[in-house]
């Protein structure tokens, strides 16, 4: 039975992400798209007007793909230290995973002429993970809101560097799948522990300095 409707508009979005990151935006065209999801040429652009929007709903749809996947900090432990570790660890796996690198590399490739795009990937895989991080540090430290997006920013840093960017440049080689509900049992999480607890003890001191 064919597509038709929200089947075949998702059906178009995960077979133009494959074609975006196997050509990237300028030499992926909507006839390679339609082909690749096996549907017309008018029945693609019935639900996308141009390549443009087609990229932009792929960007959504890794959107959606990624916070489903990272969840929240608290999902993952009542413990804050573990929860934290956890957390950073399941971002950093999925970063370095091929096709979040190959995604990034497209749409970086793409930033002088399609700005909205490039500026709704950094949103999805960068602020939107340190205002999660942000606002988990606030409520179970009870920092104030800036101290809590400096905390965040600061483990971010630590946590992505220097793995992502060797990564992204391809120095390193890049994670060919991981688990869609949780992380690898043999993913590193030494060095990320290492940061959550400076982090932590830090917080503590900033604490105790205050009820002097």
């Amino acid at each position: 039975m064919a597509r038709r409707g929200k089947e075949l508009r998702e059906h178009i979005l995960w077979a133009a992400k494959e074609v975006f990151l196997e050509m990237g935006f300028e030499r992926a065209s909507m006839d390679v798209v339609a082909v690749r999801a096996k549907t017309s040429k008018r029945s693609l652009y019935a639900h996308f007007e141009s390549k443009e929007k087609l990229f932009l709903a792929v960007i959504e749809l890794v959107r959606g793909l990624f916070f489903s996947r990272l969840k929240m900090p608290s999902d993952y432990s009542d413990e804050p230290a573990e929860a934290l570790v956890m957390f950073c660890g399941r971002y950093l796996e999925i970063l370095l995973f091929e096709g979040a690198i190959r995604m990034c590399r497209a749409t970086m490739a793409e930033t002088i002429r399609f700005p909205q795009g490039a500026a709704q990937y950094f949103d999805v895989m960068f602020t939107q993970v340190q205002s999660r991080l942000s606002a988990y540090l606030k409520m179970t430290f009870g920092l104030p809101a800036r101290t809590g997006a400096e905390a965040a920013q600061k483990l971010l840093g630590r946590i992505l560097y220097p793995r992502f960017p060797r990564a992204l440049f391809g120095v390193d080689p890049l994670a060919g799948e991981f688990h869609d509900d949780a992380l690898r049992p043999d993913f590193d999480l030494k060095y990320i522990r290492k940061a959550v607890t400076d982090l932590i003890e830090s917080l503590e001191q900033r604490g105790s300095r205050r009820c002097k």
